[in-house]
């Protein structure tokens, strides 16, 4: 059996599917019968389950040449987390209002849908997508002025350093006094958390190209406008993209931060601050979850565009 994976992944996920359906129908049972089922019966469900659910993953991480592999194994990781989530909570009888179960989650995502759609459309729609694309253009633009005149790296960038060390929570409420309680406020926001991000790196990228490169292109005689262009900028994408990726995640924390300061009657950093009040932790849950979906997806946008636009880069190249 040690000799065949992909038998043992077809026995480790049968064992572990059929784990998953006795578990389920015995906590069902008890749930019906208004008793928890026994706390040792759930314990040794747990470690069976995740036995089976290493064994599973081993043998199909082990598989060569199987492209589908590379996305299964983490969608399996991922379930198989759930699963023993599902299992704590509703073996161990862990209260809603400490962790609720995902089934849990999952139903008030269904009956909060269109008031998280709202939340959704003022924090991310307006509020993160403006910040983002504002904060990042000042950032590369603030870089190109501060690569041009020398001085302004010496005084800008420990500057810099001074204010990305300020905490976000000391810096939203003054963006909404200043901007109002709509999304201006919290636009202003993340402008502030990702501008020096993009600063920094956006420097570093355009000292990226190498002297003989650049001695290449005085050869032929190429100026300042020449070498940004065809060198210096296509040199610093990598950084860029880095960047990118970092400010996607600081943009959505920042406009749920600051929505704890001050905010119209939607948003999600409005709802979870609202919900925890309310005890439905369930709701504060659904919220955090769309957010994560709302980060990874910007997230992962933002990888492909990178793999497309710096496939030349040897980061790429050796995979």
């Amino acid at each position: 059996m040690r000799q065949n994976p992909v038998l043992n992944s077809l026995l480790s996920g049968a064992l572990l599917l059929g784990l998953s359906v006795y578990g389920f129908r015995e906590i069902a049972a008890a749930e019906a019968a208004g008793s928890l089922p026994g706390h040792g019966g759930v314990s040794v469900l747990i470690v069976v389950a995740t036995a089976a659910a290493w064994w599973l993953l081993g043998n199909l991480s082990s598989l060569k040449g199987w492209r589908f592999v590379t996305w299964l194994v983490p969608a399996i990781f991922g379930l198989s987390l759930l699963l023993g989530w599902e299992f704590i909570c509703r073996g161990y009888g862990v209260p809603k209002v400490l962790l609720p179960a995902p089934s849990q989650i999952w139903d008030a995502f269904w009956r909060e849908l269109p008031t998280l759609i709202d939340d959704f459309r003022q924090t991310f729609m307006k509020a993160v997508i403006a910040g983002f694309i504002i904060g990042n253009l000042l950032g590369l633009g603030t870089a190109l002025i501060v690569d041009r005149i020398p001085f302004l790296q010496r005084g800008l960038l420990p500057l810099g350093n001074m204010v990305s060390a300020v905490p976000i929570i000391g810096i939203a409420p003054i963006m909404v006094m200043w901007f109002g309680f709509g999304w201006e406020s919290k636009t202003a926001v993340i402008v502030f958390m990702i501008f020096f991000p993009m600063l920094v790196n956006a420097l570093a990228g355009l000292n990226a190209a190498d002297n003989m490169s650049r001695d290449l292109m005085r050869s032929y005689a190429a100026g300042y406008w020449a070498t940004l262009l065809k060198l210096r900028l296509p040199a610093a994408l990598p950084f860029l993209f880095n960047a990118l990726k970092i400010n996607s995640t600081l943009a959505l924390i920042g406009a749920i931060v600051a929505e704890f300061f001050g905010s119209p009657i939607s948003g999600m950093g409005f709802r979870i601050s609202v919900e925890v009040a309310r005890m439905n932790v369930d709701v504060v849950w659904a919220t955090i979850a769309v957010a994560a979906l709302a980060g990874s997806i910007s997230y992962g946008i933002l990888a492909l565009l990178e793999r497309h636009f710096t496939s030349w880069h040897a980061s790429f190249r050796a995979r």
